[in-house]
């Protein structure tokens, strides 16, 4: 008898431990001039589409020839059958990929520039099929969730006439049973308006 007092105790005090927080954030990357964003839609993000500048000048510095300027431009997400705005602009030229059932992104990585764009971006999902647009160069950055199973949610950052100046992305598990998978709400407490 004492045994089955010992052993439920135990396991309510395991049930009475915090829990951990299933959504994580990876901080925004680059020069974060410009009109704030943040993705959103209801379900799985099913699609991107990334657009990408290539301006083909050259720096010259101390009479080194640097890297051409090119830097994405706008990027798109699907939430289920869905597109959401375009984030940025339309031009240069597009990279798409439509993901599988049960696919997710679970990484986003790339380069910025941090005078001004995000020169690269590279999305992986955890069949390991990726979609990259623009040109590697420039200081690197790797986003991917804290918490195992979890899946990219939201992008967010800043945009300005030209492409994207910053990026960051939020983390979670997507409720595909009932209501609550919801991104709108997360999005608009994410980004701050500018008076």
């Amino acid at each position: 008898m004492f045994l089955i007092l010992v052993v439920t105790m135990f396991l309510a005090g395991c049930l009475a431990l915090p829990i951990k927080d299933p959504y994580s954030y990876s901080s925004e990357v680059g020069q974060g001039l410009g009109t704030p964003f943040s993705s959103y839609g209801e379900g799985r993000i099913t699609g991107v589409r990334v657009w990408e500048t290539n301006n083909n000048y050259y720096y010259y510095y101390y009479y080194y020839n640097y890297n051409s300027n090119n830097y994405i431009s706008g990027f798109q997400l699907r939430y289920g059958n869905t597109w959401s705005p375009v984030f940025g602009n339309e031009v240069g030229e597009k990279q798409e990929m439509d993901l599988f059932n049960d696919e997710a992104i679970v990484e986003v990585s790339g380069k910025y520039n941090p005078a001004d764009y995000i020169c690269y971006l590279v999305l992986t999902t955890n069949m390991g099929r990726t979609l990259s647009a623009g040109m590697p160069n420039q200081v690197s950055f790797n986003f991917y969730p804290s918490n195992m199973g979890n899946e990219l949610r939201i992008l967010s950052g800043r945009f300005n006439g030209a492409g994207i100046t910053s990026i960051g992305a939020h983390w979670g598990l997507v409720d595909m049973e009932g209501a609550g998978n919801s991104t709108l709400e997360t999005a608009l407490e994410t980004v701050t308006p500018i008076y």
